[in-house]
């Protein structure tokens, strides 16, 4: 069962490797949370290697830019994997399912004006109505009414036009509270027909490509560090590594101030093999 542990250095002699999310458990958007960059700067002081582990559709130098921004330090952690840059090397090098199974054809959705995560590929952006598939990197705050989206992606569905979604999460922080993520859009697509490949947390290829960047470590040694129970704690389970949730993340209206953690982090995983190893109420050393 879960253990609920006051500071990270409780467990810091069961992890040599640290993959760590970044929304809700470095920051909310704004400034990096003092006491988390704190900790990040005591487990690099004692030789863990930190990757920060994101469901960003942006590239992960965009993210790497965006996290100093927000106070943390690139010196302090050994790099940022992102969804969006996962999504960009598995379209460049066409070697596996899924990138081998779609087209050139692209349409593109994300926010606002960026392209990083098509920049340099071998792909024509187009309409809906033309494209090979779909790439859902993010939404626009204007674009999060789900149900706006049915005719359009109704029409692409029953086209059988492929999904890649490069960011998973179903919920986002925004200035408004949280509104639906691309994985909440990605999940309507599959309910009305069509074929989705998530490449993000919880899923396999994200994690296989994390391990790969950290050397491929007992994943034993390993500890995934996140606030969601669907896509930090399941991912890093599935993947055979330790896991910590934070509880004043995604989950706080449920878990923070709850008197029985564990039986209500059980009513949210569902099951025990959804459960975190250990949970924290934020990130402390």
């Amino acid at each position: 069962m879960t253990e609920m542990i006051a500071r990270l250095q409780q467990i810091a002699d069961r992890f040599d490797h640290v993959l760590l999310d970044q929304y809700g458990v470095l920051h909310h958007g704004k400034g990096v949370f003092v006491e988390a960059r704190d900790c990040v700067a005591s487990l690099h002081d004692r030789g863990k290697t930190i990757l920060v582990l994101s469901n960003s559709g942006k590239r992960s130098a965009d993210n790497l830019h965006r996290i100093a921004k927000a106070g943390l330090e690139p010196a302090l952690y050994d790099g940022v994997l992102s969804s969006g840059e996962v999504a960009w090397q598995g379209l460049r090098d066409r070697k596996s399912v899924p990138f081998t199974q779609v087209g050139r054809r692209c349409f593109l959705v994300t926010r606002g004006p960026d392209r990083g995560v098509v920049d340099g590929l071998d792909l024509e952006l187009v309409d809906l109505e033309a494209a090979d598939f779909i790439l859902l990197a993010g939404l626009d705050d204007g674009d999060t009414d789900i149900g706006a989206w049915r005719e359009r992606l109704a029409a692409a569905a029953a086209r059988n036009v492929p999904m890649l979604c490069a960011n998973p999460d179903l919920t986002m922080f925004t200035d408004s509270g949280l509104l639906p993520a691309p994985g909440a859009l990605a999940q309507f697509y599959e309910g009305l027909g069509g074929a989705v490949s998530y490449i993000g947390k919880p899923h396999r290829v994200i994690f296989e490509a994390a391990l790969q960047a950290l050397g491929h470590p007992k994943p034993e040694r390993v500890l995934m560090i996140g606030d969601s129970l669907d896509h930090d704690i399941l991912g890093g389970r599935n993947a055979g590594i330790l896991t910590l949730l934070v509880t004043s993340g995604v989950h706080r209206e449920a878990l923070v101030g709850s008197t029985d953690i564990t039986g209500s982090l059980l009513r949210l995983a569902g099951s025990a093999a959804r459960m975190p190893h250990w949970a924290i109420d934020r990130l402390v050393w």
